[in-house]
């Protein structure tokens, strides 16, 4: 509890009461100081008590809050979200140092009566909805406690030397904390106040409602416009009866009621006009759209009759390069076949000659070789 309330002030002493929600801020508190403390506690948990707490303190009927709704997931995603802005805000160091644990020392030192600690203890826990945890270090407000429970108790302290010097005080600090304290309790009960500007608690609204009375507001002139007529004929009845000055109070009263019914009547034929004027307009009004329908149908018919015409032409396209391909395939074979087949003409016809060359060759080695033989043996 002591924890979740440094934060609450540490963190409103950075942001504005206007643009962060107290209650949000509140329950974000007490979530993260559970993690402080090694006393964790589930959001679901933090959710449903403070809930709980807003209609008892609204005075509205205590429902359940379904964990499967969306108000609980959008509340779930607040919490987190204002957890991460006050760590921001300070940090991320978040250690607290309460007074509560200088107390007990302090007064086992004085050696005081038993009921001056638990006096102490009590000013030490309403000293967290003041700003004193913020303004003063621990130890001084410790000192503060004690002293205002001692004067309450009218219990003597040692001045001299001053006991608070012992405890890294100083008077000045210690009156203070008195001041703000007496301050405290004569203080009246505390109220909420929504002044955040888009505020929204756990169970309902405020723009819900300022949404209900505007449209009060607006339903409000709509209801008494139609009486203004009658209080206009109402008002305009006596100037036309005082015509007949001789007249008694209830003539006028008869002049202006027959005033009222031929109004009323002429309101009843003007509105029995206006609605066969409406039963005569209307199979004109359903005759356009049905008109509007037929020419609908028409472009949607053609359309498709052209998107039908654009496929085939499409299909007719592609088989005419299918068949181009083919021609063009066939050719290409042709064209191969013949070419191999000259190509092994050519082939052969080399060989052949290559063979002859040979032939050709050997016949004229031989002839050389015997005519110079005969030369040789002619010359011998």
């Amino acid at each position: 509890m002591a924890t979740g309330q440094v934060l609450f002030h540490r963190f409103y002493c950075k942001k504005s009461f206007a643009r962060f929600n107290v209650k949000k801020v509140a329950a974000s508190s007490v979530w993260l100081a559970s993690k402080l403390e090694e006393n964790p506690r589930k959001a679901r948990q933090v959710l449903i008590i403070f809930h709980r707490m807003e209609c008892r303190r609204e005075n509205l009927p205590i429902d359940h809050l379904d964990l499967y709704s969306k108000k609980y997931v959008d509340l779930k995603m607040e919490l987190s979200r204002t957890e991460r802005h006050i760590l921001k805000e300070m940090g991320f160091i978040c250690h607290v140092e309460h007074p509560h644990k200088f107390i007990s020392n302090y007064l086992a030192t004085l050696e005081t009566p038993p009921e001056l600690r638990q006096e102490a203890w009590n000013l030490a826990n309403d000293s967290l909805r003041t700003t004193l945890c913020v303004r003063f270090k621990s130890e001084v407000v410790a000192c503060g406690v004690v002293y205002a429970a001692a004067r309450r108790f009218q219990v003597p302290l040692p001045e001299n030397p001053p006991w608070w010097k012992a405890f890294d005080a100083e008077k000045s600090g210690i009156d203070e904390v008195c001041r703000v304290l007496a301050h405290l309790y004569s203080l009246p009960k505390a109220q909420y106040l929504p002044i955040c500007k888009d505020w929204d608690s756990f169970t309902f609204s405020n723009k819900s409602l300022e949404s209900k009375s505007h449209s009060t507001t607006k339903d409000a002139p709509q209801s008494s416009s139609p009486i203004n007529p009658e209080t206009s004929a109402l008002k305009g009845a006596p100037g036309e009866a005082n015509i007949d000055l001789s007249g008694s109070k209830g003539a006028l009263v008869k002049q202006a009621s027959d005033k009222l019914n031929d109004t009323r009547k002429s309101d009843d034929e003007s509105k029995g006009i206006a609605a066969e004027r409406d039963l005569k307009d209307e199979p004109t009004l359903r005759s356009r759209p049905d008109r509007k329908m037929e020419a609908s149908g028409d472009l949607h018919r053609d359309r498709e009759r052209d998107r039908i015409k654009s496929r085939d032409r499409e299909r007719g396209r592609d088989s005419d390069r299918e068949r181009e391909r083919e021609e063009s395939e066939r050719v290409k074979l042709k064209d191969h076949g013949h070419r191999s087949r000259e190509r092994a003409k050519d082939s052969g016809h080399s060989e052949k000659s290559k063979r002859y060359s040979s032939h050709d060759r050997d016949r004229d080695y031989y002839s050389s070789s015997y005519s110079s033989r005969e030369n040789r043996h002619r010359h011998h």
